[in-house]
C-alpha cells in the first residue's frame, strides 16, 4: 500500500524549482500560480538565494509549489491510498487528496505564509531541535522551561518553541539542542494572530471529499471529511505537529511504501529511523521519476 507525503518549511533550497519547470506545461502552471497569488515563484524557485527563500512568506508557497509540480510530474492518480504532510506540507497533501484544487492550495499557502510572518514579527520567539535523549525527560525539560513541543517528529527528534531566552537555556539531559533558523515560534500560541485571517480565506474555498485517507498532524487520525481536513490545517498553524503519530498511523494502516514529493528528503529520513519497515522513495528531481514510478507500481493500488 502506497502513501504520498509532503515536507514542510526548512526543506527549501536555492534553485529547487529549476528542473521541474523544464517541462513547458509545468512552467506555465507556475506562472499562472504566481500571477494568482502575487508572488514571483519563478524568481524564488530558480534565481533567489537562501536568505530570500528562508523568509516565511516566500518559503511556504515555494515548498507547496515544488510538491505540486513534482506530484504532477509523477502522475500517480489512483495508485496511492493515503496522504500526509508535515506542517505546511498538509496543504500539498490536501491538494493530492482532491480536497483543494492546486490553485486554491497556492492561494491558501500564500495567505498562511504572509500571516505567519506577520505573527512572528509581533513578539521575538524561536525554535530549537532537540535531538536524542529520553523522550519523557526531553518533554519535561521543555515544559519546565515554559516552552512548547511544537513538532514531535519521532525518531528522537522534538522541536521546542517559544521564548528566546528560555530556548537558550534548554539543555535536557542526554540530548543535543540546535537552534533553528526560523523567524518565530510556529505551531504555538505565538501564531494565534495568523489563524483567523487564514480561516476566513479557507471558508470561501470549494472543498471536496478526499479521494484518499488524509492523515492529520493533530493526532495522526485518518480524516475523510474535506471540511475537517481544512479546519485542521488552519488550526495547526497555532498547534503542535505530531508527525510521530502520523508515522504510527502509516504503519497501522498497512502502508508498505511512501514517496516524499519535492523538496524531498526530510520525511523519508524520519520514517527510516522510526518505522524502517516502511520503504521510502524521495522524489528530489525529475531524474527520480522513473525509479519512483517503479516504486509506486510495487507498493501502489488502493
Amino acid at each position: 500500500m502506497l502513501a504520498i507525503i509532503a515536507p514542510g518549511q526548512g526543506a527549501q533550497t536555492p534553485g529547487m524549482l529549476a528542473p521541474w519547470i523544464e517541462d513547458a506545461e509545468s512552467k506555465a502552471l507556475l506562472i499562472e500560480w504566481s500571477d494568482a497569488i502575487g508572488l514571483d515563484l519563478l524568481h524564488l524557485g530558480v534565481h533567489a538565494d537562501a536568505d530570500e527563500i528562508k523568509d516565511t512568506a516566500n518559503a511556504q508557497p515555494l515548498i507547496v509549489a515544488a510538491g505540486l509540480l513534482s506530484g504532477r510530474a509523477l502522475n500517480l492518480s489512483g495508485k496511492f491510498s493515503f496522504v500526509a504532510g508535515h506542517s505546511v506540507g498538509e496543504i500539498t497533501a490536501a491538494a493530492f487528496a482532491g480536497v483543494l484544487t492546486p490553485l486554491d492550495a497556492m492561494k491558501l499557502v500564500r495567505a498562511r505564509g504572509v500571516e505567519m510572518a506577520k505573527a512572528a514579527s509581533l513578539t521575538p520567539a524561536g525554535m530549537s531541535a532537540v535531538l536524542g535523549g529520553d523522550r519523557e525527560v526531553v518533554l519535561k525539560a521543555i515544559a519546565d522551561a515554559g516552552l512548547v513541543a511544537a513538532n514531535d517528529n519521532g525518531g528522537g527528534q522534538i522541536v521546542a518553541a517559544g521564548d528566546l531566552a528560555a530556548l537558550a537555556t534548554l539543555a535536557p539531559e542526554g540530548a543535543r539542542v540546535r537552534a533553528l533558523a526560523v523567524a518565530g515560534a510556529f505551531h504555538t500560541s505565538y501564531m494565534q494572530p495568523a489563524v483567523e485571517p487564514v480561516r476566513a480565506l479557507a471558508a470561501t474555498m470549494q472543498i471536496n471529499k478526499p479521494t484518499v485517507g488524509v492523515i492529520s498532524n493533530k493526532d495522526g487520525a485518518v480524516i475523510t471529511s474535506g471540511r475537517e481536513v481544512l479546519d485542521r490545517i488552519v488550526n495547526q498553524i497555532a498547534n503542535p505537529v505530531r508527525w510521530d503519530l502520523c508515522m504510527e498511523t502509516l504503519a497501522a494502516q498497512g502502508v508498505t511504501g511512501v514517496i516524499e514529493v519535492a523538496p524531498a528528503g526530510t520525511l523519508v529520513g524520519l520514517i527510516k529511523r522510526a518505522v524502517p519497515a516502511i520503504e521510502q522513495s524521495a522524489l528530489k528531481s525529475p531524474a527520480e521519476i522513473e525509479s519512483a514510478s517503479v516504486f509506486a507500481a510495487t507498493h501502489g493500488g488502493k
